[in-house]
């Protein structure tokens, strides 16, 4: 099976009436504030655009940078222009319909939180419980529950590494290689850095973070324990990170558009059935405390993701995972839209 293109213009009730059942398009799956900003592709060229309704504007000029990683490494200066843009209405625009939209930017880095969410990681514990394991799974949720209140009281997050070979566009198939037995989602909200970040306090961190999208952290669960050398733990290079694991998009946010991060609607559904609906609230780690304690370490630069962890509701909690010609549909407040096909 081909990619399959989902251009905005057909996120309305055609797609979803032809597709799958139901209305899948909730109320907060428009982008917030006049605009966003995204990477499209027309005719072969690529082009960083102004996105403003149904239309594209292509960004152009010597006032702007060609990409949206250049944009972001000028944030401050560029944010006015483009808002002057969106305004005025001239230049070069394109129907978005005509476009190819692409992952909405090219990081050099991708830092990605783990066990953030409390439903989410105690619904794992049991899932993953050993056959040995005598625990009711009463007792596995309160000492889990138990363990994270501790992490969050010590301030520690669980962060590790992604691969940017891993992103894929918005509307792209995501290709599910042979050797993966048990393909999962987890739909997150990504930060999106500006202004490069080094240990920074809590108090500064949400200065650096320009916009927001939306990542689907796609999991091939088989592969997160080594169970050959159970001493070293999780293998997150080869169950993240295959070509096409991590949908990007659909656009960048920003920051000033959606606001408080502390509450927003996290939702993935499969082939029209919602599995994950949870809000932000059940975060351990805020975006400014995952932010400030990845900058003690790590430079954050321009364009760099930060993800912020998966909520509850994924496929092994459910005992359904991913399988051929699935369409996966996630949203978070504000930030869009994206829809998958998985290619076995």
């Amino acid at each position: 099976m081909g990619t399959i293109y989902f251009p905005n213009s057909v996120i309305g009730a055609t797609l979803e009436d032809t597709i799958t059942e139901g209305n899948l398009v909730e109320s907060h799956s428009s982008p917030a504030g006049p605009f966003a900003l995204g990477s499209f592709a027309l005719a072969g060229r690529e082009f960083a655009g102004l996105v403003v309704g149904d239309r594209v504007r292509e960004l152009s000029g010597p006032e702007l940078p060609a990409t949206t990683r250049g944009l972001l490494a000028e944030w401050d200066r560029v944010l006015p222009l483009l808002t002057g843009l969106a305004a005025a209405g001239d230049g070069d625009w394109h129907d978005l319909a005509d476009l190819k939209v692409l992952a909405p930017v090219e990081p050099r880095q991708i830092f990605q939180s783990g066990a953030n969410y409390r439903t989410h990681v105690i619904d794992l514990a049991v899932a993953h419980r050993q056959k040995d394991d005598s625990r009711s799974d009463a007792e596995i949720r309160e000492e889990v529950a138990a363990m994270m209140d501790r992490r969050a009281a010590e301030d520690l997050p669980y962060v590790f590494i992604g691969l940017p070979s891993a992103i894929t566009g918005p509307y792209d198939d995501v290709v599910v290689p042979g050797w993966c037995a048990k393909p999962d989602w987890e739909l997150e909200l990504a930060a999106v850095i500006g202004e490069p970040a080094y240990q920074v306090s809590v108090e500064e961190a949400l200065d650096h973070v320009a916009a927001y999208t939306i990542a689907n952290d796609v999991t091939a669960r088989e592969a997160v324990f080594r169970r050959d050398m159970p001493e070293i733990g999780t293998d997150w290079m080869r169950s993240k990170n295959a070509p096409t694991f991590t949908p990007l998009g659909p656009y960048l946010v920003p920051a000033a558009f959606l606001g408080d991060t502390g509450d927003l609607r996290v939702t993935l559904k499969v082939n029209g059935r919602a599995y994950q609906d949870e809000s932000t609230k059940d975060m351990i780690f805020g975006v400014a405390r995952l932010v400030s304690y990845i900058s003690q370490t790590s430079r954050l630069l321009p364009g760099d993701l930060v993800l912020t962890g998966s909520p509850a509701g994924n496929g092994m909690h459910w005992g359904v995972l991913l399988q051929d010609g699935d369409l996966m549909e996630g949203s978070i407040t504000g930030l869009g839209v994206q829809r998958n096909r998985v290619v076995r």
